[in-house]
């Protein structure tokens, strides 16, 4: 994880990559969501490209672990941003608790402890922001 705040003057886009899918995440210099989803892998280069485009991203930010060297190879061709790839270490685990955080549990689920609930839907797109905010070096 950063320990410094890195500057940069314009939106980061961020991927974890997956066999199968990736998420992807647009986020602004002062750390504002602009952009989430979550794609197939086999069109991430597509929906880069695409987001890249849209939001005028200054910067390509790619998850270290599973399928990350794919997904590079995928990107390279379509996406002309400087990259860096950044340490995925326990980023899921920080997502699926964000993801209870924004999507508060409801009825009886809100006495089981979180570590018993499984998300209702994937959450590669929150581990996307969050490695988007560890390499701008925020929280």
């Amino acid at each position: 994880m950063m320990t410094s705040s890195r500057q940069t003057e314009g939106p980061i886009l961020a991927i974890d990559p997956g066999r199968n899918k990736c998420g992807i995440a647009v986020v602004g210099p002062g750390g504002e969501v602009l952009h989430k989803e979550i794609v197939p892998t086999r069109e991430i280069a597509e929906a880069a490209s695409r987001l890249a485009a849209e939001y005028r991203a200054v910067h390509l930010i790619v998850g270290d672990r599973t399928a990350a060297k794919e997904v590079c190879r995928a990107l390279a061709g379509q996406v002309r941003l400087p990259a860096e790839l950044v340490d995925e270490h326990r980023s899921s685990e920080q997502a699926r608790r964000r993801f209870f955080q924004e999507n508060p549990r409801r009825g009886w689920r809100r006495f089981l402890p979180i570590t018993l609930l499984s998300p209702d839907r994937p959450y590669d797109d929150l581990v996307a922001v969050l490695l988007a905010e560890r390499y701008l070096g925020q929280r």
